[in-house]
């Protein structure tokens, strides 16, 4: 059975209205773009000079995009005469967008606005649906909206990047369709019925909906140029909420844009700069000062908890366990004590923390002492190597001969195992810098274990930290003796910083350049063996537009020795490579064990640290949210047990090695400078 409708009869008509209805808009959009190319030539009519120039504030251009359109919800009732035999529900389409264009943000800074108003398609075509006479239907589309945009542009880094975000207004401007029922296959000698062309009805006239996205400004023009010319690709999304075409039924849109927008401005003349200039009168809101306490000791005694890390790594292309460890013969064991390892010092040992490193090196020591005094304690030593399982195996066999050997374990409490890489490896998949130390750190053997007497408090799993020792060491220098360098509002001004040390005997120290607004160094870095000095400190800055500033202050500093000190408490937490958060094995040892021993009144000073892996920046963030997870941790206990007397001091020094607790020459090196170290110093 067919169908007839009056709008059958005057589709013609009806089109031909669609299209003197539109006449109007098409004018104004002709002009817009008239008026966009008079703007453009009007901005390259600048006189030719020997000068450079700003980015502008303020731009113009075209946008230019494709509309990916998904229609959901249901869609029969066409026209106010005519309801399809069956209902539409899904489809897609991709219409165009064109808009000309207004952009408004000062260089260097994250607020701006955008402005565009375009010709917005939002056209499809609805899956193909089944009628009762079992004749496929056919829905095709012809949305188009004039589109009002007004957005907000936030650059989250100052840079290229930016995210935009806005309502969306739109004025419907055709709203045609195409209606299509099919033959029914099992009759085809009927012939099939003519295209419905029509309007929908109850069509919305105004839409207000949403819209987010993100741009990136590629420069096109160098800094000589006055006429500045960008071409940023964009992406937005537009949710369905606001974006229902009819005020019947439940059919809806969702729009994903992407497209390019081409954007000119002119933008002013600076005067080039001498080789220092000084920006007071421009930038008064960039200050600089020197902090430096009055009491700088030169040393104090630690109590230091420290953790033994239970991998032992071999070089490359040997399988025998390396010089840097310390090998004992049979008749050396029974003077062996893990408390008085300064006996036992390793042949090769790092230029910082020897103390430390040495009882690194003795792990092997370490372990085949506490196995002969557990005898019901059992390890499992896991090989890995990048040559393949066959050498892992190889490897695995070393650790096992050397505490069969040496101490006497037997074989059968040691399990070997065999893997390609770690469980938790350096090298992770995708990566692309710096592959030789990540795969320099996965050639090793893990020793795993199950027996209480040979891991740390609150550890069970296989693969859990050994038990750590304890040493009395000398902390230098320690943590409240560093001078901060302090550059207020330098964010804003400032792309990186340096400074110049100069003491009152002529010599120079300089230490950058910098991009955060604070930075802390020990005292005795900067006074050396001298006892105290007077010091003219400069600060040299440079712009985002490559101006040089300098500014001077001076400080003096003295070194003294306080004639009694309490003993501190030292604690670390070890991280895996680029992971700020495998805390959850300290968590519980942090609550239960560290919290606890903090005296009332205490200062906990938490300093993180990362190896030379990765990007400086990156680094200086990472080792702060490992401080800052360690912090929260310690803070929560404390603050269960009704405590705030505690004072708390938190910095991330990254990968600076002025500061780094350890080298970074071998695998051992960089996986202890992954670390949080907590200093607890009494009241």
């Amino acid at each position: 059975m067919g169908f007839k409708c009056p709008l059958v009869k005057n589709s013609i008509k009806s089109n031909k209205e669609s299209r003197q209805a539109r006449f109007p808009f098409n004018l104004a959009l002709k002009s817009l773009f008239l008026y966009i190319l008079i703007a453009v030539g009007s901005l390259s009519l600048v006189h030719a000079q020997e000068v450079k120039y700003t980015n502008p504030s303020l731009w113009f251009g075209v946008a230019a995009g494709a509309n990916f359109n998904f229609y959901q919800g249901t869609t029969q009732q066409l026209t106010t005469n005519f309801m399809a035999p069956a209902a539409f529900h899904d489809g897609m389409g991709i219409g165009i967008f064109v808009a000309p264009l207004i952009e408004y943000h000062r260089p260097d800074t994250k607020l701006g606005f955008m402005f565009q108003v375009g010709y917005d398609k939002r056209r499809g075509k609805f899956d193909q649906v089944m009628a009762p006479c079992n004749c496929p239907a056919d829905l095709n589309t012809n949305l188009d909206y004039l589109s009002i945009e007004p957005s907000l542009r936030f650059a989250p880094f100052k840079s290229s990047f930016y995210l935009f975000a806005g309502p969306r207004f739109a004025i419907n401007l055709n709203k045609n369709f195409i209606y299509q029922k099919s033959v029914n296959p099992d009759f085809p000698d009927v012939g099939s019925e003519p295209e419905m062309k029509g309007e929908f009805s109850e069509v919305n006239k105004i839409l207000l909906s949403a819209q987010i996205g993100a741009g990136y400004d590629i420069e096109l023009t160098s800094a000589n140029k006055q006429l500045k010319t960008v071409l940023s690709p964009f992406i937005s999304y537009h949710p369905y909420f606001g974006q229902d075409p009819r005020s019947i039924e439940s059919w809806n849109i969702t729009t994903v844009r992407a497209g390019i927008a081409l954007k000119f401005g002119r933008g002013p003349a600076v005067e080039r700069p001498e080789e220092f200039v000084s920006i007071l009168p421009v930038m008064p809101e960039i200050r600089f000062a020197v902090t430096s306490p009055e009491n700088i000791p030169t040393e104090r005694k630690v109590r230091e908890t420290f953790p033994l890390l239970n991998y032992v790594f071999f070089d490359q292309e040997s399988t025998e366990i390396s010089d840097r460890y310390v090998k004992l013969d049979k008749n050396q064991v029974g003077d062996f004590k893990e408390d008085q390892l300064e006996e036992f010092s390793p042949l090769k040992v790092s230029g910082r923390s020897n103390r430390q490193m040495t009882a690194y090196y003795n792990v092997l020591n370490i372990l085949g002492d506490r196995m002969g005094r557990n005898p019901s304690s059992t390890i499992t030593l896991v090989g890995t190597s990048e040559m393949g399982s066959k050498d892992g195996k190889i490897l695995a066999e070393s650790v096992k001969q050397y505490l069969v050997d040496i101490f006497g374990i037997s074989g059968s409490r040691i399990n070997i195992e065999v893997r390609e890489k770690p469980k938790l490896p350096s090298e992770q998949p995708g990566g692309t810098l710096e592959l030789a130390l990540l795969r320099e750190e996965d050639r090793r053997v893990t020793i795993e274990s199950s027996s209480p007497a040979l891991l740390m408090e609150f550890q069970s799993e296989p693969d859990a930290r050994l038990k750590p020792i304890e040493l009395i060491t000398i902390q230098e220098p320690p943590l409240d003796s560093y001078v901060t360098f302090k550059v207020a509002e330098g964010n804003d001004a400032l792309s990186s910083w340096l400074v110049e040390v100069k003491d009152d005997l002529g010599g120079i120290q300089s230490y950058g350049p910098y991009t955060q607004e604070e930075v802390s160094l020990p005292g005795k870095l900067l006074l050396g063996n001298r006892t105290e000095g007077k010091y003219k400190v400069t600060l040299v800055g440079q712009t985002f537009n490559g101006t040089k500033i300098k500014r001077d202050t001076t400080v003096h500093m003295k070194l003294w020795v306080p004639t009694k000190d309490k003993e501190g408490m030292r604690y670390s937490v070890i991280y895996e490579f680029n992971d700020s958060k495998a805390i959850k094995i300290y968590e519980k040892y942090l609550s239960e064990i560290v919290a606890l021993k903090i005296p009332e009144g205490a200062s906990v000073k938490i300093h993180g640290y990362t190896d030379i892996i990765g990007d400086d920046a990156n680094n200086r963030v990472l080792s702060l949210a490992r401080a800052n997870d360690v912090k929260q941790i310690i803070d929560n206990s404390l603050a269960k047990a009704g405590r705030r007397d505690v004072k708390f001091e938190i910095h991330g020094f990254g990968e600076d090695q002025k500061l780094s607790q350890f080298d970074n020459e071998f695998p051992e090196e960089r996986f202890y400078n992954r670390t949080v170290i907590i200093d607890i110093l009494p009241k």
